[in-house]
């Protein structure tokens, strides 16, 4: 590498000095510029918008493409993160071959800090799709080592660590491209990653390194750490550990946390909760301005095959413990924290962090579940550890229980967790996992698969009953299962993506779920018990397609929905509401497939029924009794005494006086005797109310939403002509409608609870 060129590159470098000034503009969506108001009509049709118009110049601005906008984004990470010096532009062209020159490779993001560099290829998309990145990293495969070479002239007398990041925005990355990847040396951050190191950025500041550095060399040796120290070994619950102390950040740079969150995914089982600003920040001033200590120990696990202890000279005979030297991994990512996370980064950015040291208690190789279990025993009653980071904590904490409902447990969360963190998944990000909150809970899917045909049923000590999928070996049943559904949700949600996109959707809910993970084992036990399949020897695509067709009338049924039976699933709450949603899609299949009939539906639709009816009933007598007071009163008030004789149209009076006649005939007693009022009925309250509609009934008796319908008061009062029609047949052998009972509980919450009202009642509110 020339002078020259040597020079021409630094100079498409920029430094920390220069950094920040650059970095306001990154952070930007949008690209700003002044121009003079004579190009402001070119700028306008290359999609340029007019943020401030001054005398003689526009300032401007511009949207970033997504490409632009995501390296934007990665740089500005790595800022942030302390990086001394960072490509200025897209423009960065490194050398990869010595005798040519001008071969250059463009790198989308460059970074260096005093130990590493980072390339950086950035690559996104609007929405979530498949990525294909072969011809990106194939071409990368040649050239890697020359452009390491041409860094390190770059920088000749600096020892500097090496790492490619492929880093990517709403694209999955499939087994062959993670393959391409490792043969490079390289790694894969997703905008997962990213978005979390930005997060921890947000609470650690530049410290947030320590774990990026941790993450990208895990096991590769940090130059010049001296790894020594003073250390008791012991034994402990059958574990070896050793009691030292250490200054802050040496273990800084050794330690990682695994913070549960779908940046570790590739590294479960993970367990801590993300560092919390307002703590870190409360344990910083109190170490650096209150002198503040902390007695009490860290904990970690010492991740290393061999774990050298120099035996001091002098030892203790009474004592099974002995002192010595322990020479600590000098490796990223090899000591994981298992409690005290924010005492040790809250020494990160103090005076105190190389002066001060801490005590830690370390244990030697800890298997992940059992540092799950260390954690859990620790944080056991701390509110601060949430229902779902538990729930999580248990699909790996249970895996290997001797109990097989434990084994259950554990298999239904890490299904639920891979349906939420997979993102081939249509519920990728849509279930509340550890932080990572969603519209679907752990455990409404842990439910449903328990009551599914799935997985049978055990006990405590033994398997009762085998499912169609669960044989007893939790791995073959976590494969199959998380595939079968992945394949079946992702059909639903690709034909219903308008209900699925929905920020509010009935079916993308926690009963919507539930109804149809039930529904897709029922459709599989349906199609095994006709032999159209067999879910041991079928291939999942095959049944995946054989189940669709059943599944189509339910898609139908979902477009399809309109605004009352919308509003009648969403209040369907609780245990009845997950089984409305199952029952409802199991009937929607049997009205177009008669052969299915799963066991219970008939019941369930004869008691729906009934119950419907029940309510109706309840809800019409309260209308009545209402109607019969309210009218009494509104005739009284206009008529005085005369109310009967002057407010009932004469035909309907006659009517009533022989009625109540008639039935007083029949009655013995005389208290019970009737009133000719109290034998009108719902149609004649209309007739009333038409008669007397502008003065006494139109402002309480129009039905909100049809205040101002063409065609008057009998227009406006039919709604009591469906109501009289409804009272008629509930009487009588008759099943109420979801629809007819929508249209009661409207009514209900109008007239007698008076929840909803009409615009007459709310200018008088």
């Amino acid at each position: 590498m020339t002078e020259d060129l040597k020079v021409s590159l630094l100079g498409k470098l920029i430094n920390q000095n220069d950094i920040h000034k650059v970095l306001k503009d990154k952070k930007k969506d949008f690209f700003v510029e002044t121009i003079k108001s004579c190009f402001i009509e070119g700028y306008k049709n290359d999609g340029w918008e007019i943020e401030k118009e001054y005398k003689n110049t526009f300032k401007i601005k511009k949207n970033k493409s997504i490409d632009i906008a995501f390296e934007d984004e990665v740089w500005s990470l790595f800022a942030l993160m302390g990086y001394k010096f960072l490509n200025k532009d897209r423009n960065f062209n490194l050398p990869y071959d010595k005798n040519n020159l001008d071969l250059t490779k463009q790198i989308d993001v460059f970074a260096k800090d005093e130990e590493t560099v980072l390339i950086i290829e950035c690559k996104a998309a609007e929405s979530n799709k498949r990525g294909d990145f072969k011809k990106e990293l194939e071409s990368y495969q040649g050239i890697i080592g020359e452009l390491r070479k041409s860094i390190q002239m770059l920088f000749p007398n600096e020892k500097l660590k090496f790492k490619f990041i492929l880093a990517t925005k709403n694209l999955s990355i499939s087994d062959e491209d993670i393959e391409r990847l490792k043969n490079i040396g390289g790694i894969h951050l997703n905008e997962q990653n990213i978005e979390y190191f930005f997060e921890l950025h947000s609470q650690l500041g530049q410290a947030s390194r320590y774990q990026f550095l941790g993450n990208i060399f895990e096991g590769q040796e940090i130059p010049q750490m001296e790894n020594k120290v003073p250390a008791v070994r012991g034994r402990m619950g059958g574990h070896t550990y050793f009691s030292f102390s250490i200054e802050p950040e040496k273990l800084l740079k050794i330690g990682y946390v695994l913070h549960r969150n779908k940046a570790n995914i590739n590294m479960m089982p993970t367990y801590q909760r993300l560092i919390k600003k307002s703590r870190l920040k409360s344990v910083e001033d109190f170490i650096e301005n209150e002198k503040g200590y902390f007695p009490n120990s860290i904990v970690i696990s010492i991740d290393t095959k061999e774990c050298q202890f120099d035996h001091a000279d002098t030892q203790v005979k009474s004592t099974i413990s002995d002192v010595g030297i322990l020479h600590l991994p000098k490796k990223y990512k090899s000591a994981f924290i298992i409690d005290g996370q924010h005492r040790l980064y809250g020494y990160s950015n103090t005076t105190y962090k190389d002066t001060n040291t801490i005590p830690v208690v370390a244990f030697v190789n800890l298997s992940r579940e059992e540092q799950v279990k260390l954690f859990m025993q620790i944080n056991e009653n701390q509110k601060a550890v949430s229902k779902d980071l538990k729930e999580t904590l248990k699909a790996d904490l249970l895996w290997t229980s001797d109990r097989y409902d434990e084994q259950i447990d554990a298999l239904t969360s890490r299904i639920a967790i891979h349906l939420g963190e997979n993102r081939n998944s249509s519920l990728f990000g849509k279930i509340s996992i550890g932080q990572d909150k969603g519209v679907i809970t752990i455990q409404n899917i842990k439910l449903a698969l328990k009551r599914s045909k799935f997985i049978g049923k055990v006990s405590r000590n033994k398997i009762d009953e085998l499912g169609l999928i669960y044989n007893g070996d939790l791995d073959y049943t976590y494969n199959w299962i998380k595939e079968f559904l992945i394949k079946s949700f992702n059909y639903v949600a690709s034909n219903i993506k308008n209900e699925w996109e929905e920020s509010n959707s009935v079916i993308l809910s926690n009963n919507g779920i539930y109804g149809l993970l039930l529904i897709f084992s029922d459709i599989l036990f349906f199609l095994n018990e006709k032999k159209v399949i067999d879910v041991r020897k079928t291939p999942i695509n095959t049944i995946v397609n054989e189940l669709n067709s059943f599944v189509d009338p339910i898609i139908v049924y979902i477009n399809d929905l309109n605004s009352d039976e919308r509003e009648t699933l969403k209040k369907s709450y609780g245990a009845g509401g997950q089984t409305k949603f199952w029952r409802t899609f199991q009937k929607v299949i049997s009205e177009t497939y008669s052969e299915f009939q799963p066991e219970g539906l008939d019941d369930y639709i004869n008691k729906q029924e009934k119950q419907n009816n029940d309510r109706a009933f309840a809800i019409i007598r309260e209308l009545e009794t209402f109607l019969n007071e309210d009218f009494k009163i509104k005739l009284e008030e206009k008529f005085g005494k005369m109310w009967f004789k002057k407010g009932v149209p004469p035909q309907i009076g006659d009517d009533a006086v022989a009625l109540a006649t008639k039935k007083n005939r029949e009655i013995e007693n005389e208290e019970d005797e009737v009133e000719p009022w109290d034998c009108i009925n719902i149609i004649a309250y209309r007739a009333i109310a038409i008669k007397h509609w502008q003065d006494l009934f139109e402002n309480d008796y129009s039905r909100p939403g049809e205040e101002k319908i063409s065609g008057g008061k009998e227009e406006k009062t039919k709604w009591m002509v469906k109501l009289e029609q409804l009272r008629n047949q509930n009487v009588h052998s008759y099943y109420v409608s979801e629809d007819e009972l929508q249209f009661l509980e409207e009514l209900y919450d109008w007239i007698i609870k008076k929840e909803i009202r009409n615009k007459y009642q709310s200018n008088n509110a």
